[in-house]
């Protein structure tokens, strides 16, 4: 994998376009016959892990000339773009339009999306150019569409083949390349925290104060600290504020905001609150059956961790050990912050209040009227804030105020702030400011505006602290920058991902500056000067074309943190050695030579082939080398690194000296393609996680039963490695993924792991010729998730109806697979995916299932029924994908929850019964069901948004469609025109009468997701 061209990234919100109702974050865009079951399928598996929302768009789905509607909808209210740009993406005439609407997008929406191309198995150059596959596809629709078309769709490939994107050679592990572009989306959507600190309303010593007393040490191992004092008066405001300057240093954190109303839930107020703590920590979906499971899953998998968890506003029905376990299992290097009106809160029978921190809010704001929001002098509610701007009731009195536009559509202009003079924190998300603000809000210390579509053309930068303008149009001709250096007070500036900045910004007489943040200013080239910075901490210039640093470099004796990666640096400051301070130095893609380091460092990650005095970093605790031609002898002699990663180590054959790690806590090895052993990893007794990727020699890994306190453990595209004895043996394994690994033979009896809650296999084509089963799946009682996919040898599965914790079952590709025994007892079962499996001839009934929530099965040929989904009263979605043999459905009026029904390519299958009952029913998509010739009238479908219906060649009619309440976008047949073009205009009145509306109508807006009929719109 290789990054290629110039920085394309803007702003991430949704558009002007979307509605409330839905809205995705990520489109994905693709051909469906190029990488539907490989880089696409990894790529949204990834997406869906933490539930980001993706709209899954198959070229292959497609029908017509234009895409559709609903494409068209799902197109302007997604934040990210993803084309995948493979050898027959052009050849779609569905592809191009939609790429073209995206770069409509992305420059109508100034500063409101982001398009991250993947180049697959294409030079950027051939897409750029309309080279090769492209230029042949293009001839071929130049016939049928003309030129101006041609031309829109050539200079739509021209401009996404010149930015920044992920490019997939034949050689590259597909799957790391997704998890990389997984991290860009992640990083995009999982960085807008909303928490105060110390520049905001004077909070500075209380802040600090909490943070001395998280050091400290206590007895009893575990640090809790409590805040206490009356409601409203501060102390979630603290808590935030210490959450979000200490949350990078725990492996896992989490903010439970109003624990008391959660508690308050009168059955499972409790188990609500585990599930929480536990999905949070755990970045996955967790429903807890009772008190006790919930304990012994935060015993088992929380507690190892070093965590972070707030929990605010705690009343006295909260009693620790009834939820979390007993304190003295947590990690000692664990921390909890507990917010609380009433002292009585108690952990482990102790009282654990301290004091000195009781009632600090009380100094921070005065009592403010509750039922009189005008009142306050914090608003974060955006109802609340949007009307005191239009109506300026209370403005004087305001020193904290947060706006959300997203769902919004109108300017917000100076004279909406002009009153605002006590206002020290604003906050602003995709909004669109104008003016000039040059001589208003004198008392502003912190600005924070990100995915701004539109800011002010000047801000009163004389008292600002912290300048925080992520996302947003900033240009070089901001007159902002002119004035930057009178800003005396300014300790923080991000301009992260403002691409249309071009010029180094000059920072010069800004002597209180601490963090600087230019990341991902693509665009931005040119020397930074930043030699007089004394007081700066932090600097990041990563993914951008600054060339040099200048000025008394060694003098910044301050400065902690540096990621200069994937910039265009052509050297680093020898002085780097003389900074005593730096603990964090990322070098990462710089092909330089690196200097002598300072010994202070406790982070290293680095690209190039040597470090002159690695033996010298003493105190590292995290080394990330990628690229490096040798690894020297010195680097076994570090004996506190606890993370070790190692990748592209092009001629490491061997890791001699691993072993004398110690410490070691994460190893990771990605494509070292010459490496053949690794030493006996016996002596690393502290390993937790062990993932090693695309090392295609290497055959053995020996000392695995010795690792106690391993618990993930991932073996991806080690294809001669034959086998991974001892894991049978790691007591504390929690997930284990082994892929494409085609010489494993066998794996020991993995009965004895108690703990193992995610167990993957996937393409390992010769398991099974010699066992004939997965040995010991069915006495795993901690499981929660179970993955087979494409092991073409498995005739059978064990019966798995012991499996009392397993919520998700996939079992995709098994040719040989005839039958899955004891699916229908598996009650905690929540998604059940069967899919390729075309040898399966009956499925159990699944009318036991009472908690499936989601039923996918697709292409098994000779399945003809699924028995008991009727009765599935969970079920949110059912999707039955090409089984031909399918001839009727039971049914289906009691789902009373179904909310996604997809029902295509099903040849056989003549009728669905009980459609017109499904009054929860939000997507209907039945599609070319040759068989079906009429179903239920839809009229009772009030809470229908999304309608498909097309190949349905016996499907004369479909009733009910023109007086559906909620419907926004059909896709349907020709021969249904009269309900179409009814439907067309209805939504086409609704659209002249909302434009119609002054501008300041517009933000109720978000009435749109709650309103049931036209009528209540209108009457807005």
């Amino acid at each position: 994998m290789e990054l290629t061209g110039s920085n394309a990234i803007a702003s991430s919100s949704c558009s002007p376009y979307s509605l409330p109702v839905v809205e995705y974050e990520v489109f994905l865009s693709f051909r469906g016959p190029d990488v539907r079951t490989t880089f696409a399928d990894f790529l949204y598996r990834l997406l869906d892990r933490p539930k980001i929302r993706t709209f899954l768009d198959d070229e292959e789905l497609r029908k017509g000339e234009m895409i559709s509607p609903s494409l068209v909808k799902a197109i302007g209210e997604s934040r990210i773009y993803i084309p995948i740009l493979s050898p027959g993406y052009a050849s779609s005439k569905w592809c191009l339009q939609e790429l073209a609407l995206m770069l409509e997008r992305y420059k109508q929406d100034e500063g409101s999306h982001i398009i991250l191309p993947i180049f697959y198995l294409m030079e950027p150059r051939d897409v750029r150019h309309c080279k090769g596959s492209y230029e042949e596809a293009l001839e071929q629709h130049r016939l049928k569409y003309g030129e101006e078309t041609i031309r829109v769709w050539k200079d739509a490939l021209e401009e996404v083949g010149q930015m920044t994107g992920w490019r997939v050679t034949e050689s590259d592990r597909q799957g790391a390349v997704a998890e990389s572009v997984f991290s860009e989306v992640w990083s995009h959507i999982k960085g807008n925290y909303t928490l105060l600190t110390n520049e905001l309303i004077g909070i500075d010593s209380h802040v600090n104060h909490v943070m001395e007393l998280l050091k400290s040490d206590f007895e009893g191992g575990i640090n809790v600290v409590g805040i206490h004092g009356m409601g409203g008066i501060g102390k979630t405001t603290i808590a935030k504020a210490v959450y979000n300057k200490v949350f990078t240093q725990f492996e896992h954190h989490c903010f439970l905001e109003d624990v008391r109303e959660t508690l308050s839930l009168k059955n499972d107020g409790v188990t609500t609150l585990q599930s929480k703590i536990i999905s949070s920590i755990l970045r996955d979906d967790h429903m807890v059956r009772d008190a006790s499971q919930g304990i012994h899953i935060i015993t088992n998998r929380v507690c190892p961790r070093k965590v972070l968890i707030v929990l605010d506003n705690v009343d006295d029905r909260f009693e620790f050990g009834q939820i979390l376990g007993e304190v003295r299992k947590f990690s000692p290097e664990s921390r909890f912050i507990i917010t609380t009106r009433d002292k009585r809160v108690d952990v482990d029978n102790k009282f654990w209040m301290h004091d000195h921190v009781r009632d600090i809010g009380r100094m921070i704001v005065r009592e403010e009227d509750e039922q009189h929001p005008w009142k306050r002098t914090r608003i974060w509610s955006n109802e609340d804030a949007v009307d005191m701007l239009i109506n300026g009731e209370g403005a004087d009195l305001v020193e904290v105020l947060k706006v959300d536009m997203r769902y919004e559509d109108f300017e917000l202009m100076e004279k909406e702030f002009q009153n605002l003079s006590k206002l020290r924190y604003l906050e602003v998300h995709s909004g669109r400011l104008t003016g000039d603000f040059k001589n208003i809000l004198p008392n502003l210390r912190w600005l924070r505006l990100h995915y701004c579509r539109s800011i002010p053309i000047n801000i009163n930068i004389t008292k600002l602290a912290v300048l925080d303008l992520r996302f947003c149009p900033v240009r070089d001709d901001w007159r902002c920058w002119d004035k930057i250096k009178a800003a005396h007070r300014l300790k923080a500036i991000d301009v992260s991902f403002c691409d249309q900045v071009t010029k180094v910004p000059n920072l010069f007489g800004c002597p209180s500056l601490q963090r600087i943040n230019f990341l991902g200013c693509g665009n931005m080239s040119g020397e930074l000067h930043i030699g007089d910075l004394k007081g700066l901490r932090v600097l990041n210039i990563a993914r951008t074309k600054i060339t040099k640093l200048i000025g008394g470099f060694g003098r910044l004796q301050n400065l902690q943190e540096i990621n200069v990666g994937y910039s265009r640096l052509r050297e680093i400051p020898t002085s780097i050695g003389k900074l005593s301070s730096l603990k964090i130095l990322v070098l990462d893609r710089l092909d330089i030579e690196v200097p002598k380091l300072p010994t202070s460092l406790k982070g290293l990650s680095l690209s190039s082939p040597r470090v002159p005095n690695l033996l010298e970093l003493k105190d590292l605790e995290w080394l990330h080398w990628s690229r490096a031609l040798l690894i020297p002898g010195d680097m076994w002699k570090l004996s506190k690194l606890k993370d070790l990663e190692l990748w592209q180590a092009s001629n490491l054959i061997d890791l001699d000296g691993l072993q004398h790690l110690k410490l070691l806590k994460e190893l990771r090895v990605y494509r070292c393609d010459v490496l053949r052993k690794l030493p006996s990893l016996s002596n690393l007794t502290k390993l937790q996680t062990l993932k090693i990727f695309r090392c295609p020699l290497l055959s053995e890994i020996h000392g695995l039963s010795e690792l106690a306190e391993l618990s993930t453990l991932r073996i991806i595209e080690c294809r001669k490695l034959t086998g991974v004895m001892g894991i049978d043996k790691l007591e504390s394994l929690q997930v284990m993924k082994i892929r494409d690994c085609s010489s494993i033979e066998e794996l020991p009896d993995v009965s004895a792991l108690e703990h193992l809650r995610e167990l993957k296999i996937t393409g390992c084509n010769q398991l099974t010729e010699v066992m004939g089963e997965v040995v010991g799946i069915e006495r795993l009682k901690s499981l929660q998730l179970l993955e087979i996919t494409d092991c073409t040898s498995i005739e059978k599965l064990p019966d798995l109806s012991a499996l009392e914790h397993l919520r998700e079952l996939k079992i995709t590709g098994c040719n040989q697979l005839t039958e899955v025994i004891g699916l229908g007892k598996l009650e905690s079962l929540r998604e059940l995916m069967i899919t390729d499996c075309a040898l399966i001839k009956k499925l159990p009934d699944l009318s036991a299932l009472e908690h499936l929530w989601a039923l996918t099965i697709i292409r098994c040929n000779q399945l003809p029924e699924v028995a008991g989904i009727e009765r599935l009263k969970s079920l949110e979605l059912l999707e039955l994908t090409e089984c031909t043999s399918i001839e009727r459905l039971p049914d289906l009026s009691a789902l009373e929850h179904l909310r996604n029904l997809k029902i295509t390519g099903c040849n056989q299958l003549t009728e669905v019964i009980g459609l017109d009952k499904l009054e929860s029913l939000q997507a209907l998509r039945i599609t070319d069901c040759a068989s079906i010739k009429k179903l239920p009238d839809l009229f009772a479908l009030e809470h229908l948004r999304e309608l498909i219906i097309t190949g349905c060649n016996q499907l004369t009619e479909v009733t009910g469609i023109e007086r559906l309440k909620w419907s926004r976008y059909f896709t349907i047949d020709e021969r249904l025109k009269t309900q179409k073009r009814l439907e067309h205009e209805r939504w086409e009145l609704l659209h002249r009468a909302n434009n119609s509306r002054p501008k300041k109508w517009s933000r109720f807006h978000s009435c749109w997701g709650v309103c049931r009929k036209d009528s209540d719109i209108i009457s807005l």
